[in-house]
């Protein structure tokens, strides 16, 4: 067996066949806009945000959390399976804390 035979065999596929990755500037774009809703996050702690100031945390943690897991985790350029599950971790536990919270106000709440 020549070397001429032997083939290399490889993968040699580029970052052009998995989809389009964003850049080192929409990283840092992506920082800066988790950066922002971070402050917002950590604002509701020294202004007073009324009752509007649980969902508002809720929500900032959804939007941060599918930002990391789409484009630090490469969710959003795997196979939808895997973006499925951890979305729906996500709705899930969402769905948990809103019955934990429930709970809490319904037993302070006064008896009729």
């Amino acid at each position: 067996m020549s070397a001429s035979d032997t083939q290399d065999t490889r993968d040699t596929t580029t970052d052009e066949s998995h989809g389009d990755h964003p850049t080192a500037r929409e990283y840092v774009n992506i920082a800066i806009m988790l950066g922002i809703l971070t402050a917002l996050e950590v604002s509701t702690y020294f202004v007073d945000f009324g009752g509007i100031a649980i969902p508002l945390l809720v929500i900032l943690m959804a939007i941060k959390f599918v930002m990391v897991a789409s484009f630090f985790m490469h969710l959003k350029f795997d196979s939808k399976v895997f973006g499925r599950m951890l979305y729906g971790g996500l709705a899930l536990a969402i769905v948990l804390y809103a019955a934990t919270l429930l709970q809490f106000v319904l037993e302070r709440a006064p008896a009729a």
